[in-house]
């Protein structure tokens, strides 16, 4: 019989520095429902499968055109 591991939680801080972006981007990620997260307590627990999945999908949707950027403004 295997034994399952249990899923890796990562923190807030942890995933910002992962991604090397800023906590307020990630927590935008996970209010806005592109990066699944569980509450525990007051803060926000995101799955390790999840943070690697984002990690290697496609970022074109992620990027900002500056042509993009210039328009907006």
């Amino acid at each position: 019989m295997t034994q399952q591991q249990a899923p890796r939680f990562l923190t807030v801080a942890e995933v910002a520095d992962f991604m090397r972006v800023s906590k307020m981007t990630v927590y935008r990620m996970v209010h806005s429902g592109d990066l699944p997260a569980v509450r525990v307590g007051r803060s926000f627990r995101v799955p390790l499968h999840a943070v690697e999945q984002l990690a290697n999908s496609d970022l074109s949707a992620w990027v900002v055109n500056d042509t993009e950027e210039r328009k907006a403004q």
